[in-house]
C-alpha cells in the first residue's frame, strides 16, 4: 500500500494530534443479541472465508480499491478540506459536492472491516493518521462539514441553494446531517474493530451537537434531513453508547417526515410528502429511501413500533413486486436517481445505483434479522451477485454508478461514460462498495440462542456461541459455480441445537418474491442432502431445510442444490421486457456481449426448447461459467464492461413460436 503510506508520511506533524487510544482489551463485549432483533448477525470477525469466489473479491478491495480511493481523495482535496477547515492549511474548498467528507469515512469504515477480519498493524496506523485529519477539521462545538466551515456562504457545488450561509440551511441540499450519518457508521465500525475511541469521540461529539440542535423542544430545529442516513449512524451510536437521546433524535427525524408545520416541504424526492407510517409505495431517490428504511426497521425492531412494521411491509411488497430489476438493482430514474412509476423498469436507461443496491442489502439484512423470513436473503443473495458487484470492475479500480440491463455501445449512461470509469465527480459508489464488501462475511450467518442460519454458501470457518455450546462450523463449496455445499459440524461438547440451511429462492422456482418475475418453466430437482453421508428427508419449510438434534464433534452435512439455465420472463406488465427472457445459473443472471457475440449480436433471440452448455472458462473475466449454444455466448451480468466499450443485453427477444406457446 505504498501511496497510503506516503499519505501517511506527508503529514508528520499529524502524528503528534493522535488521540491516546485505549487498548483491544478495552473493546466492548460483543452483544449475544442486538437490542429489538430477534435473530443476531454472526458477527465478521468470527468468520473467516476462504472462498474462491468472494474472497478475491474482498482482498482486491483491501489491497488496492481502498488505496486507489484513498489516492484520487488526496488528488481532489478530500483530505485538504479538513485540514483548511481547522486552519492547518491555507485554500478554498475542493471538490465538486458537499459531501465529500463522507468519502473518506467510508473509505475508513471499510478499512476498519477489512481489520476485523485481517488485522494490519500498517493499516491501523494509516487510519489513526485520517482521524487525525478528520478531527482537525471538527469545530469546538462537535459541528464537522468542512465546506461550510471553510467558507460558508460559498458551497462546493452549484447546485446548493445557500443564501445567507449559515448552519444547517438548505437542508434538502446541504447534507450536513448526511455527513453526521457516514460519520457515524465509520466511527462505529472503527471502535468496533480496533477497540480505540479517536474516531467515536470525534462522532460522538457531533451527535451531541445533533441532541442540542434538532428535536421536538422549544429552542429547537424542526426538520428533517435532506438524505437520509443519519438515522442508522445515531441508532448504532446508542447501541454502543445506551444514550437514549441519540435513539429518539433518529425517531424524531423519521416521524417528522410529512409533517411540514414552520418548514419547507423537501416532497417525494427525499420521501417527505406524507408521514412515513402512512407511506405504502417506494418513491423519490432510491438511496435515500432505503436509508430510511433501513432506520425504520431499527425503530420497528427496538421500540416494538407496528405502525413502523406495517408501513416497512407495505414498502418492501411495493418495491419487490412492481420496481426491482431482475439484478437486484432498484431505481428505474436517471431524473432524480429515483424509483419510476409500478413497473416502470427500462433496461437501456436503468438506473440501478450501485449505492441502492447496498442501501437495499444494508434494509432486507435488517428485515431478515427482525422476522426471519427467507425472502429477505433471497433478495439479498441475488443483489450481491448481480446488481451490487456489478459496480466494481474485477481490476478493483473503475466503477459504475448506474448499472445499466443493456447497452448500445453508444448512450454514456455511466455519468459520461458507456462503459466503466476511473471515479466520478460525485464519487458515493466507489466509496459504498469499499465500506460494503469487507463487511459481506457478516451476512452468511446468523443466530438465535440454540439455532444457527446459513444464509449465504461460501467456504469459510466460522466460530458461533449458542446458548448451550460454542459452535465451529466449516463451509467447503465452490458456489455460485454449482450448488454442492459441505459443511462440518463441531459443538465443544455434544448439543441438541437446529440448523436452518436457506434454500434459494431460484432453487425453489422463486427468481424474486412477489410476482414481477416468474421462470418460464419450473423446475422439479429438488435439494438432495445427506447427514454424515447418510440420506435423510430434505423437506423445505418456509425456504430454509431444517435440522435439529443432537451434534457431535465433526459431523458433516452434504447439500446439494441442482442448478441449470433458467429461462426468467417479466410481469406483462413491464414493457421493455414483454417477449423477451433473461437467462440465469444459480444466483447468477447472465447478459450477452457484442465481444463474445460479434457476428450476430443484434440478431439473437430464444427459441422454444433452447438448449445451452455451461462451461467453467478459468481464464476468461477471472474465471466465470458462460453459457453457450449455436446461437450465443453469455456471461455473468456482473462481469460485463470489463473489455471495453460494446454492446450488451440481459432481456432477450422470444422467437414467435415460443412466445405463442409459453401462453
Amino acid at each position: 500500500m505504498k501511496r497510503i503510506t506516503k499519505i501517511y508520511v506527508l503529514i508528520p506533524f499529524l502524528s503528534f494530534c493522535l488521540v491516546a487510544c485505549n487498548s483491544s482489551e478495552e473493546k466492548k463485549e460483543e452483544q449475544e443479541k442486538i437490542e429489538g432483533y430477534q435473530i443476531e448477525s454472526v458477527n465478521i470477525q468470527h468468520v473467516k472465508l476462504n472462498d474462491d469466489f468472494w474472497l478475491p473479491i474482498i482482498e482486491k478491495v483491501q489491497n488496492k480499491t481502498i488505496e486507489y480511493a484513498l489516492e484520487k481523495c488526496e488528488q481532489e482535496g478530500r483530505l485538504d478540506n479538513f485540514l483548511v477547515a481547522g486552519g492547518k492549511m491555507e485554500g478554498e474548498v475542493k471538490g465538486a459536492m458537499p459531501f465529500d467528507d463522507t468519502d473518506v469515512y467510508k473509505i475508513i469504515e471499510g478499512a476498519s472491516y477489512s481489520l476485523i477480519s485481517t488485522p494490519n498493524p500498517q493499516l491501523e496506523k494509516i487510519l489513526d493518521s485520517l482521524i487525525s485529519i478528520v478531527k482537525v477539521g471538527q469545530e469546538k462545538d462537535g459541528y464537522l462539514t468542512t465546506w461550510r466551515t471553510i467558507n460558508p456562504a460559498h458551497p462546493p457545488a452549484t447546485w446548493v441553494n445557500v443564501d445567507q450561509g449559515k448552519r444547517w440551511e438548505s437542508l434538502e441540499a446541504s447534507h450536513e446531517l448526511y455527513n453526521a450519518g457516514h460519520l457515524y457508521e465509520a466511527a462505529a465500525a472503527h471502535f468496533e474493530a480496533t477497540g480505540k475511541k479517536n474516531f467515536l469521540e470525534i462522532a460522538l461529539k457531533n451527535a451531541d451537537l445533533m441532541v442540542k440542535t434538532f428535536g421536538p423542544e422549544e429552542g429547537k430545529i424542526h426538520t428533517v434531513p435532506g438524505h437520509q442516513i443519519i438515522e442508522t449512524g445515531l441508532i448504532r451510536l446508542y447501541r454502543i453508547t445506551d444514550k437514549k437521546e441519540y435513539l429518539n433524535l433518529a425517531k424524531y427525524f423519521l416521524d417528522g417526515r410529512g409533517h411540514h408545520e414552520g418548514r419547507k416541504d423537501f416532497g417525494p424526492y427525499t420521501q417527505d410528502h406524507i408521514p412515513v407510517v402512512q407511506q405504502d409505495e417506494v418513491v423519490g431517490h432510491a438511496v435515500r429511501a432505503v436509508y430510511m428504511y433501513a432506520g425504520m426497521t431499527d425503530i420497528a425492531a427496538i421500540e416494538n413500533d407496528t405502525a413502523y412494521a406495517k408501513a416497512i411491509s407495505k414498502l418492501w411488497e411495493n418495491m419487490v413486486n412492481k420496481k426491482m430489476y431482475i439484478t437486484g438493482g432498484i431505481g428505474a430514474k436517471h431524473e432524480g436517481e429515483a424509483f419510476g412509476e409500478n413497473y416502470e423498469l427500462p433496461n437501456l436507461t436503468a438506473y440501478s445505483e450501485t449505492c441502492a443496491a447496498i442501501g437495499d442489502v444494508y434494509w432486507n439484512h435488517r428485515l431478515h434479522n427482525m422476522t426471519g423470513d427467507v425472502k429477505y436473503f433471497d433478495v439479498i443473495e441475488r443483489t450481491l451477485y448481480n446488481g451490487l458487484i456489478s459496480g466494481l470492475s474485477l481490476d478493483g479500480t473503475q466503477f459504475f454508478y448506474p448499472n445499466a440491463l443493456e447497452s448500445d455501445g453508444v448512450y454514456k449512461f455511466n455519468r459520461g461514460a458507456c462503459t466503466r470509469q476511473d471515479w466520478f465527480d460525485c464519487s458515493c459508489c466507489p466509496t459504498n462498495v469499499i465500506r460494503f464488501i469487507p463487511s459481506l462475511p457478516g451476512l452468511i450467518y446468523s443466530k438465535t440462542a440454540d439455532t444457527v442460519f446459513v444464509n449465504l454458501y461460501a467456504s469459510n470457518h466460522a466460530k458461533i456461541n449458542l446458548a448451550h455450546t460454542n459452535l465451529e462450523i466449516a463451509q467447503e463449496t465452490a458456489y455460485p459455480w454449482n450448488g454442492n455445499v459441505k459443511l462440518t459440524v463441531t459443538p465443544e461438547t455434544e448439543s441438541n441445537f437446529t440448523l436452518k440451511l436457506r434454500i434459494p429462492g431460484w432453487a425453489r422456482n422463486e427468481v424474486l418474491p412477489g410476482t414481477l418475475y416468474s421462470y418460464k418453466k419450473k423446475v422439479h430437482a429438488t435439494p438432495q442432502i445427506k447427514v454424515n453421508g447418510e440420506q435423510v428427508e430434505a423437506s423445505i419449510k418456509n425456504g430454509y431445510i431444517t435440522l435439529t438434534r443432537n451434534w457431535k464433534k465433526g459431523e458433516t452435512i452434504n447439500l446439494n442444490i441442482p442448478m441449470e439455465v433458467r429461462e426468467a420472463l417479466a410481469n406483462e406488465k413491464v414493457e421493455e421486457d414483454r417477449n423477451k427472457v433473461a437467462l440465469e445459473y444459480g444466483p447468477m443472471v447472465y447478459a450477452v456481449e457484442e465481444i463474445d457475440n460479434k457476428e450476430n449480436f443484434d440478431g439473437i433471440s430464444i427459441s422454444e426448447n433452447e438448449s445451452f452448455q455451461v462451461k467453467k472458462e478459468d481464464n476468461l473475466l477471472g474465471g466465470v461459467n458462460v453459457l453457450e449454444n449455436e446461437k450465443l455466448k453469455a456471461i455473468p451480468y456482473y462481469a460485463w464492461s470489463n473489455r471495453g466499450i460494446g454492446k450488451m443485453k440481459v432481456w432477450l427477444p422470444l422467437q414467435l413460436q415460443s412466445i405463442k406457446e409459453s401462453k
